[in-house]
């Protein structure tokens, strides 16, 4: 059974960090792309930033240019979201997505979709809360 769990949202201050994980099961993590969504309320939910199975990433957001940075440990089975910089619009319930169907959509297996389509991520966690706050 395919399960991705989100950890290590919290409340933090302007100009702190986070690290955000996302430990999947049921799958080969090594095979699959991976992406981080977003969604504040009353937003539409955002691409933040993918990892494909090469280890490369591609960042769906200009606004976390610079801030946010993405890795893997395959043996693990882990995708971590580094946040640095942290500023109260990136508050938001933080999620995470694999394409496990890519050939199946016509695209290669492993690589970053792009543009970010939440439908071309079809395993989704249930979320972890940021809040940027003073």
């Amino acid at each position: 059974q395919v399960q991705l769990v989100e950890s290590g949202g919290a409340l933090v201050q302007p100009g702190g960090s986070l690290r955000l994980s996302c430990a999947a099961s049921g799958f080969t993590l090594a095979n699959y792309a991976i992406g981080w969504f977003r969604q504040a309320p009353g937003k539409e939910r955002e691409g933040v930033l993918c990892s494909s199975s090469s280890g490369s990433s591609k960042h769906y957001a200009d606004s976390v240019k610079g801030r946010f940075t993405i890795s893997r440990d395959n043996a693990k089975s882990t995708v971590y979201l580094q946040m640095n910089s942290l500023n109260p619009e990136d508050t938001a319930v933080y999620y995470c997505a694999a394409d496990l169907f890519a050939v199946q959509g016509g695209r290669p297996q492993g690589r970053c979709p792009f543009p970010a389509i939440a439908a071309d991520f079809d395993s989704w966690g249930q979320g972890t809360q940021v809040t940027v706050s003073s």
